[in-house]
This record gives structure tokens, C-alpha cells and sequence, in this order.
């Protein structure tokens, strides 16, 4: 009985050990980026449906060489994209998803997910998966409609 504590004590101060160490190599550095903002917000439901592009901000600098994951739950939820458009903002940060949305749909994006994560800091390590679900309004803002054909107008004093 005296051995077999004896080893459980033994193997207690091992993994107290083994622990430390890893909290000792825990840094900013060392831990993966996440996302701290998107446009538009996550959980929106009045999106300006003329808005024509989405974007996600890391807590890190990012690997800027089309390295990204806009991944789709599926095609029905995915915004119409230009792939040939997809970029970094100086920032290293910033990446942008240029779309067009349509007015009154639901849109589900994964950024990064477990099948794909090519977001990833200058260190190699990827993002965090972040799902960015939000919905369009109904209708474009009056703010956002086109007024037609331009006119002119007399101001009479």
C-alpha cells in the first residue's frame, strides 16, 4: 500500500511539472490568432443589403500571401463573391471578402473552420474558427436608394 501511494504521489508531481512547463510557454506569440471584429457584426439582423464587402479583424498580424478561409456551411448561405478581389489591408490584420448580398437573406460564414484554416499569424498558427452569421434587411436603406436620374433646381429669393 506504501509503494503504490508512494507512485501516485510520484506520477501527481510529474504531470504538476509537465504543467508548468507548458504554461511557461504560453505567450501571445505562441497562441493562435482570433477574431476581434467583423464587418458586419455577428447576430445583425438589419445588414444593409447594398453593402459590398465583408470583413474579419485578427489579434495578430496574419501570413498576408492569399493565405485565408472563407469557408461556406453551404452554397444556399454563402454570399456571391470575387475571388480575384479577396485581400489583406495594410494592417496585416484586416482581411476583406468583397460580396454582393441580397436584401431580406440570412448569411453563414465560417472563418477559418476545422477542414480548412488557412488564416493563419506570421507564426503559422491558425485563427480560431469564428462563425459570422448575420441577415440582410428587407429593404435597401432610403439613405442607400439611387435617386434616378440626377436634376436641377432653381432656389428663388
Amino acid at each position: 500500500m506504501k509503494q503504490t501511494g508512494t507512485l501516485v504521489l510520484g506520477a501527481i508531481l510529474l504531470a504538476s511539472v509537465a504543467v508548468a512547463g507548458d504554461e511557461a510557454t504560453i505567450s501571445v506569440k505562441t497562441m493562435p490568432p482570433s477574431v476581434i471584429k467583423t464587418v458586419p457584426q455577428a447576430g445583425d439582423t438589419e445588414v444593409d443589403p447594398s453593402l459590398k464587402e465583408i470583413t474579419v479583424t485578427f489579434s495578430k498580424d496574419m501570413m498576408t500571401k492569399e493565405m485565408w478561409s472563407w469557408c461556406s456551411q453551404s452554397p444556399e448561405t454563402f454570399p456571391e463573391i470575387d475571388k480575384t478581389k479577396i485581400r489583406y489591408l495594410k494592417d496585416e490584420r484586416t482581411c476583406v471578402l468583397p460580396v454582393k448580398l441580397q436584401p431580406g437573406k440570412t448569411y453563414v460564414i465560417w472563418i477559418n473552420s476545422q477542414k480548412f484554416n488557412y488564416f493563419k499569424d506570421t507564426e503559422n498558427n491558425s485563427a480560431v474558427p469564428y462563425l459570422l452569421v448575420f441577415q440582410t434587411a428587407s429593404r435597401v436603406p432610403s439613405s442607400s436608394r439611387s435617386l434616378g436620374t440626377p436634376f436641377t433646381f432653381t432656389v428663388l429669393k
